[in-house]
């Protein structure tokens, strides 16, 4: 992105990034935002004032100056360097994430690898979320199975795991109709797709104990999924069924351990 001028942020979009930036608990110190701000070459026009009001003044100073971003984004990408966050990988995917929404408005992200890279420009909150979704982040982490994207985008996106983890389950009562041709659910569904006597499922040859305990065991765990997350949510309110973001990725990952076995079914 050297030599183009990069778009200016809007007011708001650049006070919601220098939140972020210098935000109380989470963000830069006043030391290191005074350091960044001198290796980026924007003056630091207000170093008395709070850590966000400081880099606020400073790059809208810079910015309505050179009508552009460029150092702006020159400051960014040394405040969030892979390097400095050795030891703190949790600290670094959040700040990035968080700054990634902002950036989203002038059609940049900041990759894993300390780079910029040009991005559709978002017009709405929703596509900045969906863009840096941490909850996103952690299961492409996990390698989780595409199916999961595939049901539970919208909710996924908006890290709202009560319903995420709900459309999750739903994907494979449809993989197994689709593999099937049955027109049932929940527990019937999985009984009859696999059952050992006449098997529409078969996750292996089944000749031997070993080979039908297996299979059975996976449709257990399918049904154990059904009846822990499926009904559970159905019949109780989003009040008093919670689930918090650990619990959610364990569950994704059953889920889409499922979906890597019928991947692999004969």
């Amino acid at each position: 992105m050297a030599g183009i001028k990069r778009p200016m942020f809007e007011a708001h979009v650049l006070e919601g990034l220098c939140r972020v930036i210098g935000d109380t608990t989470d963000g830069l110190t006043g030391t290191e935002i005074g350091q960044i701000l001198l290796n980026s070459n924007i003056p630091d026009i207000d170093p008395q004032n709070t850590k966000w009001r400081r880099l606020y003044s400073a790059f809208a100073d810079w910015q309505n100056k050179h009508q552009c971003s460029n150092h702006i984004l020159r400051f960014i990408q040394d405040a969030l360097q892979p390097v400095r966050y050795i030891g703190k990988e949790e600290t670094f995917h959040n700040r990035r994430l968080e700054v990634n929404k902002r950036l989203a408005f002038i059609g940049t992200e900041f990759t894993e690898q300390g780079k910029f890279r040009l991005v559709e420009k978002a017009t709405t909150i929703a596509e900045a979320e969906q863009r840096a979704s941490r909850l996103k982040h952690k299961l492409e982490n996990r390698n989780v199975h595409p199916a999961i994207f595939d049901y539970c985008r919208a909710e996924l996106l908006v890290e709202n795991y009560f319903h995420s983890v709900f459309e999750a389950t739903k994907s494979i009562a449809d993989r197994l109709r689709a593999m099937t041709g049955l027109y049932a659910d929940g527990n019937a569904l999985a009984e009859t797709a696999f059952s050992t006597n006449n098997p529409l499922i078969r996750i292996n040859r089944l000749k031997t104990d070993t080979d039908r305990s297996e299979h059975i065991g996976l449709c257990n765990l399918i049904k154990g999924v059904f009846g822990l997350i499926r009904n559970s949510t159905a019949h109780e309110p989003k009040i008093k069924f919670e689930i918090i973001e650990e619990e959610a990725l364990d569950i994704f990952n059953t889920i889409s351990y499922i979906h890597k076995r019928l991947d692999k079914a004969i």
